[in-house]
């Protein structure tokens, strides 16, 4: 089982002429919510995968639909629990020439308490995965209890921050970290070479498997002195939110289905390259059955 303490988000989108300027009333011309958080998001993409995964979320009772729609998906939402408080959302508006502006609440995701995350903790078996973003509060401790309980740790640091380079990052045995990421995380300078990046990163965690996604350049696996690539993949996106999300979602369900780490990259980028070619987020995740099409279209090909 892959237990995934991860933020769950209601996004509420605003389409607008431009962007609400100081003082400014303006009338949206189209509105719509939907699921979001990286959290959830990773939630749903490992179970459209085929994956075993347990959702340890907080999410305000009044949108308690956010819930129905993971478990219709084959996501375990016995541990997350409603509560009596405002859930995490986002305002975002979008306007004529596609710029946004995002407004974050994180709301009940950083409600968390060690009491919490001990309970779900003791539902857990020793060589059980479990996964983590930088979304929810008290990730020092979940890190550390992880670790000592015997879990298998997969760690996403976004949104990233100047605190994760204190968090116990050792305990981690898979890491996936953009460019962005990987720079602030090693020190590296922006627009350093992947390569350089995955140096910096042997350094600075040697025992560490590491997945670096680079967007349309491709990803790489690392791990001691084992390197894979993945090629991009030729698709025009049309929308790249929730690429990230996909693709971890995806890799870790070929984890647990104890593929190798090169099926995992390519598994994973075919989802992420279905997804880039919609709108939107969750409902841009594919489901198992279009990746494997995919993927059986890609092999006759070659």
């Amino acid at each position: 089982m892959l237990h995934n303490f991860g933020s769950i988000n209601l996004d509420h989108f605003y389409r607008v002429p431009h962007l609400v300027a100081p003082g400014e009333t303006l009338t949206s011309r189209d509105y719509r919510v939907g699921l979001g958080g990286k959290g959830a998001n990773q939630s749903l993409a490992m179970a459209r995968a085929g994956g075993q995964v347990r959702h340890w979320g907080r999410l305000g009772r009044q949108d308690a639909w956010a819930r129905d729609l993971l478990f219709e998906a084959g996501v375990d939402v016995s541990a997350i629990t409603l509560v009596d408080e405002p859930g995490g959302h986002a305002i975002i508006q979008v306007d004529d020439r596609g710029e946004n502006a995002i407004l974050l609440f994180p709301g009940a995701n950083h409600g968390f308490t060690q009491d919490d995350l001990d309970a779900r903790l003791r539902d857990t078996a020793p060589g059980d995965w479990l996964l983590a973003q930088n979304e929810c509060n008290a990730l020092p401790h979940v890190l550390n209890a992880t670790r000592d309980r015997g879990l298998n740790v997969a760690f996403n640091p976004a949104p990233m921050t100047a605190d994760v380079a204190a968090l116990p990052l050792e305990a981690c045995r898979l890491l996936f970290v953009n460019r962005g990421e990987a720079e602030m995380l090693t020190g590296e300078p922006a627009g350093s070479e992947a390569e350089a990046l995955l140096d910096a990163l042997a350094r600075r965690l040697p025992d560490t498997e590491t997945v670096l996604t680079l967007g349309g350049d491709g990803a790489w696996y690392q791990h001691g002195q084992t390197r894979h690539f993945q090629p991009p993949l030729p698709v025009t996106a049309v929308d790249t939110t929730g690429a990230g999300d996909t693709f971890i979602g995806y890799y870790l369900a070929a984890v647990q289905a104890g593929e190798s780490p090169v099926a995992c990259l390519a598994r994973a980028a075919a989802a992420a390259a279905l997804g880039v070619q919609r709108h939107g987020a969750a409902e841009s995740i594919p489901r198992a059955a279009e990746v494997e099409r995919w993927l059986r279209q890609a092999k006759h090909d070659h």
